[in-house]
């Protein structure tokens, strides 16, 4: 089996070739996403917030993914070799998951805070089209991205990365927002269909995570801390964590009638969440000494908020099953850490828009699209 480079044809440029979204990537999604997060989990807590403060978040959030989804058009239409460019860059194309959990992120917190803004009718029917819309382009990314890195790169362990875990969550997402679509469907095949659908999605979601996180820990475990630059990304691993002890909340919810639903829940989420909080522990340690060795803000930072988020909902979700004090106050307290992580990541990104800094092209050892190196038989 021999290696050959596979380098994307540039396009021929013009003055109308729209040069501000040519470095947009599909990491820019994230914005939406975590804004998204902190609207939905804050209306799920006893805060002494007025709720048209996650209204507005929501909004703000759905507001940013219409613009990011007009945008990123522009991009694929004006801006071809780069985007081939983005897909042939295993370190970027990852990233394309999440345009899965913010069209996911946005249908779930229409449910959860968008009726006041929009009317209860309209916040169903946009859930339904973005739960779609999320689910095939989560299922999508979750079969091609893995396979584009399995046929058209050479990728060693030590390249194992917690982004790489971003492709194969979004169908978990769709498992945590699925269910609370159940209750406005007919009674019968159609809620029982959603369901069934819903619990495969877990399932995907799930062996899919439990196939690349010993993959992410033994890079560290080997190879040390990541770049000083990269170590927020550590905090994905909270995704799938929090996200997944959210849908089997949000299941059990779902299916009241199902012999011991809640206490499944339960027994999966309780020692799941154990584990979240542990790494959180570990890789907050981790920022802390990137932070201490001169980090500055990069779009990495915005895995400071969905995350950290996922385990929000997943421990409200404990401690509605559970009917125990000490989920909803643990919930607060890390609900504190996403706000914190949120103004911090917004912060960072309006002043590198304002500044021109964002977004931003490639360095001087990066002009250009790079190669990406493909198997060939």
């Amino acid at each position: 089996m021999s290696t050959t480079l596979v380098r994307p044809r540039p396009l021929r440029q013009t003055r109308h070739a729209a040069p501000g979204v040519r470095h947009l990537g599909p990491n820019w999604y994230a914005v939406v996403m975590g804004t998204a997060m902190v609207g939905t989990a804050g209306a799920g807590l006893p805060l002494p917030l007025p709720r048209t403060l996650w209204v507005a978040l929501w909004a703000l959030a759905a507001a940013m993914l219409a613009a990011l989804l007009a945008a990123r058009a522009v991009h694929w239409a004006r801006h071809r070799d780069q985007a081939r460019a983005h897909l042939l860059d295993p370190a970027v194309a990852p990233f394309y998951g999440c345009l899965a959990m913010a069209l996911l992120a946005v249908g779930g917190g229409a449910l959860a805070v968008g009726p006041p803004a929009v009317g209860a009718g309209a916040a169903v029917a946009l859930a339904a089209v973005l739960f779609a819309a999320g689910t095939v382009t989560g299922l999508a990314t979750a079969v091609v991205i893995p396979y584009l890195m399995v046929v058209r790169y050479r990728i060693g362990a030590g390249d194992a990365s917690p982004v790489w875990l971003l492709p194969v969550v979004p169908p978990m997402v769709s498992a945590a927002v699925g269910p609370q679509l159940v209750p406005h469907l007919p009674e019968g095949q159609a809620r029982a269909t959603m369901l069934a659908v819903c619990l495969g999605l877990f399932g995907v979601g799930l062996l899919a995570v439990l196939l690349v996180l010993p993959l992410v820990f033994g890079r560290l475990l080997v190879g040390g801390e990541p770049p000083t630059a990269a170590a927020p990304a550590l905090l994905l691993v909270l995704g799938p964590l929090g996200q997944s002890t959210t849908a089997a909340s949000a299941l059990a919810d779902a299916a009241p009638s199902f012999p011991y639903a809640a206490g499944l829940a339960v027994l999966y989420g309780t020692p799941v969440t154990g584990f979240a909080l542990l790494w959180l522990a570990w890789a907050g340690a981790l920022v802390v000494r990137a932070l201490r060795r001169g980090m500055r803000f990069a779009m990495t930072w915005w895995a400071f908020t969905f995350p950290v988020g996922t385990c929000v909902t997943g421990l409200e979700g404990l401690a509605r099953h559970t009917g125990l004090a000490a989920p909803r106050w643990l919930a607060v307290g890390l609900f504190a850490l996403l706000a914190a992580g949120w103004l911090a990541a917004a912060s960072g990104t309006v002043r590198g828009l304002v500044s021109g800094a964002l977004p931003a092209g490639p360095g001087p050892a990066q002009q250009g699209p790079r190669p990406g190196r493909a198997r060939t038989r």
